[in-house]
Formats: structure tokens, sequence, C-alpha cells
């Protein structure tokens, strides 16, 4: 599902990436685990188009995705779950669920959506409210769903436990894990295996910007 080979990232002239490689198949679990600052974010960000690589190449479903924009690869079935969340205040929690269908005018939407609330019926609970009304970890849900909305085929969630009570994360971790019955191929980045160890058929770990593949 997922190809990425030799990739190279800089920002503002600082190399941050250096020859990434990993591979994601179908239906799998992998892990991007390393500290703070280790380059999780940037990849997954490459991935996603919003970081243009300066060397190497990212293939998704097959596909070559040099010059793809972000909102293409939304399209064709990407989904990102940013760590700060980004909910928008003052839509409701369906609005902000929404918006990558209405951004990308993928079809199905409403379908979609109603999918997505049978995988996590709390977000069909809080739909009316407003995005300033929820906690962190509430947030961390919708955030959850919205990645969903497009992510039909690949998700990548950077940091989805990160400042959640633990009655939360617990259920984001059974979310997650229901994923694979959806056929999805997920990232999970993290900065240790506390939440999703048990979760992942494969294990990448970064440092300085570079990749290693667990010992199976």
């Amino acid at each position: 599902m997922l190809r990425v080979e030799s990739l190279d990232v800089a920002i503002k002239s600082v190399r941050i990436l250096r020859g990434v490689g990993l591979r994601v198949e179908e239906g799998e679990l992998a892990g991007l685990i390393g500290r703070n600052g280790a380059g999780k974010t940037t990849l997954l960000r490459a991935v996603m188009g919003v970081l243009p690589p300066s060397a190497g190449t990212v293939e998704f479903d097959g596909m070559p995705m040099a010059g793809v924009p972000a909102h293409r690869r939304s399209r064709l079935g990407m989904g990102y779950m940013p760590e700060d969340r980004r909910i928008i205040p003052q839509l409701s929690i369906e609005e902000n669920v929404c918006l990558p269908a209405w951004a990308s005018g993928s079809p199905g939407s409403g379908e979609r959506l109603s999918r997505i609330y049978r995988m996590i019926p709390e977000v069909e609970a809080m739909r009316d409210r407003k995005g300033f009304q929820l906690s962190g970890g509430q947030q961390k849900l919708v955030a959850l769903a919205r990645a969903l909305m497009s992510g039909t085929k690949l998700l990548l969630l950077d940091e989805p436990f990160e400042g959640v009570a633990p009655v939360l994360a617990k259920r984001l971790a059974e979310v997650i894990s229901s994923l694979r019955k959806e056929g999805l191929s997920v990232i999970v980045s993290e900065s240790d295996l506390s939440h999703s160890k048990k979760l992942l058929d494969v294990t990448y770990h970064i440092d300085r910007g570079e990749v290693r593949r667990a010992a199976a």
C-alpha cells in the first residue's frame, strides 16, 4: 500500500530525513517510534504531500506520488491525523469530521460518515457540539474520525495517544485496532511503544532522520 525509498527531506536547508525507507502492506498496522525531534512528523507530512522531498520516492497503492499535492492524495484514500488535532473551534463536530470530503470533493461522504459513526459512536454523540467544547482527548477521537473520512486506504496517525487520559487512550487503541478489520493500512507514530505495542504488525524506529525496521 505504501512504499518509501531513499527519502530525503530538508526544511530551510536543514536536512531532517536521510535516506528513509519503509513499507506498509495492505491491512498492516505499522509503528513509527522515536523521540521528539527524531523526524516522525516530517516523515508523515512528506508521505501526505505537505512537505516536498529533496530526494527519494513515495509510492501509494502502486502509484508514484511525485508532484501529487496533498488534497489529491486525500482524494486517493490517504488520511492524516496531526499531533495537535487542529479541530476548528467554531464548527460543529460533524462539520469538522466532514471537512476533508468537502475540501477534496470526495464522493460518498454521507455513507462514509455513517460508517465512521458506527466505528466511533462517541463522535456521533457529540456531532452537534462545537469544537471548543471538547476536551483534548475528545478532540483526538474527532481528529481520528476526520482522518477516516478521507483515509479509506491509508491512515497516518501522528502521536494519537499523547496527552490523553488513560481511559480515552484505551478507547483510541481499541478503535485503531479495529481498523485492521476495515482493511486499512495504518502508520502510528509514538515516542515509545507503551500504548501500541500489542497493536502493531511491524515497527520502524526513527532517530536523527534515519529509519530502521525492528527485528521480528
